[in-house]
């Protein structure tokens, strides 16, 4: 470090981040320098920077290759750090890990969001003694992240590398953006693939950000670039309150886009026909509100934050048109992990029910759906924030349990006219029952027969039966859902319940 550099000299210095050719080289991949991520990230760049000056008495490693501080987010204050790939590729130091502890005990102190702009070629090896395995070691920044988690939002935006044990920053913060092309984490890295196991393996398909969102599920937004990202993660929080401690707030009520057809011309009556269940979606949240998480991951269940009524309402939907809308074990993590999140930061839950069941065979079963269901059952039992069930065409067995069933303490399961609820769909049913009178029967009297016994099945199972009987609490005509919804959220706001007295429970993972 010069003697003779002035203060504003040496802050210049810092602030510019590593040598020129990184920059370059970052550029021709798409990759903006991390200063100027921040600067798009808050609404007034960053307000408060700390340990500015760490290791800056080596001129190679400004601000050990981390920025961390607070600014604001759609009026909001948040805590971040943000790694530096022009830095020794954003690996991490003693000095870069205790600034990430730091600013995370900020956030724990403050009561607000952490955010990760991570792009960081894993630990200094030269630096290891130092930062790895003390108490204030990197390990500290994961044990962190666990006491933060539903105490306060946490972001993860993955721009570059999350390699080897800093691949768990994403793996413990509630929602991870990855920016397409770019974007990785891996445990090991194909060439220690090859080295250790013999795997000959390209980066994307060992733990490229398309895999991780559309397969591993360790991804939940696939970005297309780096604006896209920033972009995502301002509009995310605007559904968030700082933390558990608040209520998130709400905004200005938008009606729905117009559409040619109603909500009631909408949805087929056959329980069979193709329905796509983002059209019913579109129909009852404020227009262009919807923020849809793990999309590209098990498609046979969509979650996204949404708006009714102003009022942020996160939604768990069975899409039919997508292996018909069945729950296999990735789409029963993918709604147990939504449903945390929103009951963590009093987000009122909606589901959306169009449920033939679970998944049945060897497969599945070899794949443990009965432990993964389980942890859908538990996440959505345990739910205390408001929840309403719809039973839009069919809700049958244990599915009509995963959608928040009466018996799992909605505050209202609601139906439309034509909706079914039974331990299976009427086909099924009669099949179960009556395959070998079927089969006893002359050829020409099989459809006649089944025919009959459907409509006998059917008529046992009507939605007005169970109304009578108190299994469902309204049956809702289609085209006044929204109203409804709108109406019951506004009542149920003052919800307060203790799900149960305990530590903690013992769960199916």
């Amino acid at each position: 470090m010069p003697t003779n550099e002035t203060l504003e000299e040496r802050a210049k210095k810092i602030a510019s981040g590593g040598a020129e050719k990184y920059h370059t080289k970052n550029a021709e991949k798409g990759k903006m320098f991390v200063r100027e991520r921040l600067q798009l990230l808050f609404d007034d760049n960053i307000d408060i920077e700390d340990a500015f000056f760490a290791n800056c008495q080596d001129d190679s490693l400004p601000a050990d290759g981390v920025v961390t501080g607070i600014g604001r987010i759609n009026g909001e204050k948040v805590c971040v750090m943000a790694n530096d790939s022009t830095v020794k590729a954003g690996s991490w130091g003693a000095r870069t890990v205790e600034k990430i502890i730091r600013i995370q005990e900020t956030a724990l102190k403050l009561n607000v969001p952490m955010l990760y702009l991570v792009d960081s070629a894993g630990a200094r090896i030269t630096d290891q003694v130092e930062m790895f395995p003390n108490r204030r070691g990197a390990g500290r920044i994961f044990h962190n992240q666990i006491k933060l988690s539903g105490r306060v939002p946490q972001v993860c935006l993955l721009f570059g590398p999350s390699a080897a044990g800093g691949a768990y920053i994403p793996a413990f913060c509630d929602i991870v953006v990855m920016v397409d092309g770019n974007a990785s984490m891996y445990l090991g890295s194909p060439r220690m693939a090859e080295k250790v196991i013999g795997e000959k393996v390209t980066l994307e398909e060992m733990g490229g950000a398309n895999m991780h969102c559309s397969v591993s599920g360790c991804g939940d937004v696939l970005a297309k670039d780096e604006s896209d990202a920033i972009a995502f993660a301002r509009k995310y929080l605007s559904y968030f309150p700082q933390s558990y401690r608040e209520l998130p707030k709400k905004a200005d009520s938008r009606e729905p886009a117009p559409f040619e057809k109603s909500v009631e011309e909408l949805i087929p009556k056959n329980q069979n026909a193709p329905f796509d269940m983002y059209q019913l979606i579109d129909r009852l949240i404020d227009d262009h509100s919807f923020c849809e998480i793990k999309k590209k991951f098990a498609p046979e269940l969509i979650t996204g934050l949404s708006r009714i009524e102003g009022r942020p309402v996160g939604i768990i939907a069975n899409q039919p048109r997508a292996k018909g809308g069945v729950l296999f074990p990735d789409s029963a993590d993918k709604a147990a992990k939504f449903i945390q999140l929103c009951d963590a930061f009093n987000i009122p839950l909606l589901f959306l029910a169009d449920i033939p069941g679970f998944m049945i065979g060897t497969k599945v079963e070899r794949a443990g759906i009965i432990r993964h269901g389980a942890k859908m059952l538990s996440a959505m039992s345990e739910a205390t924030v408001p929840k309403i069930s719809v039973v839009v065409r069919k809700a049958y067995g244990a599915g009509l349990y995963a959608m928040a069933g009466p018996a799992f303490e909605p505050d209202a399961c609601l139906a439309l006219p034509t909706a079914q609820i039974a331990v299976m769909g009427p086909e099924a049913a009669v099949n179960a029952v009556y395959a070998n009178k079927i089969a006893a029967l002359p050829e020409e009297e099989r459809p006649a027969f089944i025919k009959e016994k459907h409509e006998e099945y059917k008529e046992n199972i009507d939605i007005y039966r169970l109304a009578s009987e108190m299994v469902i609490d309204d049956i809702v005509q289609p085209n006044k859902l929204r109203e409804e919804l709108s109406t019951r959220y506004d009542a149920y706001e003052t919800k307060d319940v203790l799900f149960t007295e305990r530590k903690h429970g013992v769960y199916p993972v």
